[in-house]
């Protein structure tokens, strides 16, 4: 079980880059343990304000709840207490409760409440999930603002009177105006991430609005990059920022964009390239082809301390 309150987890991870791990599988696509706990144990010995375990980039929505409940455990027992540890939790209202329950006893610090799936609902719906999810667990939460869980600024504030737990809002939609409306009637009262994918081409814009950290998912691969890139946005160093947006990340969405669902495989070939290999995304998505990741490799091979093929040193 956490040690952190809710409080303290939201301020921790406010302070600094988050990351989603990535989940390892097998050819057969079973979760393979050894993997995550190397790539866990690699990433801690960056400065991360905060791991996500099975979250977005972590397949969450491939996994079945148990096998959420394990990969959040093998992230709590591997990170041991060097970085919190957030648990993606989802689907419908019943589920998430379970998982979130589950995270809990698991030893996280705190969770990630993904949209429900597939269906659309209105604010009163959308608010009676959060507040049943939230009242589950004596974890922090944080809500995910995409898709189909478009909170606005009125239910946020109902919400956060009822649960002190609710805690952070991440954002994954770019509705600037919303985003506004948030962080103008909700202030301090909660910590605000960035969660678009490719959050660093967003970063200094949201910064300005008051969202002090994001979810980067090449931390994965390039962790390197991804802090000094952090470090440069923190600083507002617009030449660093426009060099590495210029330089990796814009190259790599331009991938990214090819096919649906590459937002996730690509961070997989990424940990191929590096020496890494976390094995296949699990269906419905699909991995990259073998000429798509020899352009990752080109990419991190140019970046600074990079070698294709081999993990970057610590």
């Amino acid at each position: 079980m956490s040690k952190m309150t809710p409080q303290d987890m939201a301020r921790h991870i406010g302070s600094g880059l988050l990351s989603f791990p990535v989940t390892p599988f097998r050819p057969d696509y079973s979760f393979d343990e050894a993997t995550y706990r190397s790539n866990i144990d690699w990433l801690c010995g960056y400065d991360v304000a905060g791991l996500f375990a099975a979250g977005g980039t972590g397949e969450f929505f491939s996994l079945t709840p148990a096998e959420v409940a394990k990969v959040v455990a093998v992230a709590v027992d591997e990170t041991k207490g060097r970085t919190p540890v957030l648990a993606g939790t989802g689907y419908g209202t019943a589920i998430a409760k379970e998982i979130a329950v589950s995270a809990e006893r698991a030893g996280a610090d705190g969770l990630l409440l993904l949209p429900p799936y597939l269906v659309h609902s209105e604010q009163e719906g959308l608010a009676a999930h959060v507040e049943a999810v939230c009242k589950s667990t004596s974890l922090g939460v944080i809500v995910y603002n995409r898709d189909n869980a478009m909170l606005n600024e009125d239910t946020l504030a109902r919400l956060c009177e009822r649960c002190p737990n609710l805690v952070g809002y991440k954002d994954g939609v770019g509705d600037i105006e919303l985003m506004t409306r948030v962080y103008s009637r909700m202030g301090d009262r909660l910590t605000y991430v960035g969660g678009l994918p490719t959050a660093e081409t967003f970063a200094l814009p949201y910064l300005d609005m008051g969202v002090t950290t994001y979810s980067s998912a090449v931390f994965n691969f390039v962790p390197q990059f991804a802090t000094d890139f952090y470090a440069a946005v923190r600083r507002r160093d617009h030449a660093t920022i426009a060099a590495g947006l210029k330089n990796f990340i814009l190259p790599l969405i331009a991938i990214r964009n090819r096919k649906k669902g590459y937002a996730v495989s690509i961070i997989k070939a990424g940990m191929k390239v590096i020496g890494r290999d976390s094995g296949p995304v699990r269906s419905p998505l699909t991995d990259l082809t073998a000429a798509e990741i020899a352009e990752v490799a080109a990419l991190v091979a140019k970046l600074p301390g990079a070698v294709a093929g081999r993990p970057q040193a610590a």
